[in-house]
């Protein structure tokens, strides 16, 4: 199971990986992420297709 995580040195808040994946990311107030979580098998696609299209390179999946 991978976890997904925000490098915070790179993060803008733009906010895209919560509508891709809202299962998994909530956004706070500023639209920033709220991750720390492990990816279940069934969004595994999903959590990588947010991670490749997050703006600010700043999503990440951890083995």
């Amino acid at each position: 199971m991978s976890r997904l995580v925000v490098d915070w040195g790179r993060c803008d808040g733009h906010g895209l990986c919560g509508v891709l994946l809202p299962e998994l990311v909530d956004l706070d107030d500023w639209g920033f992420p709220v991750v720390g979580v492990d990816v279940p098998d069934d969004l595994h696609p999903a959590a990588k297709t947010a991670v490749r299209s997050c703006p600010a390179l700043a999503l990440r999946l951890h083995s």
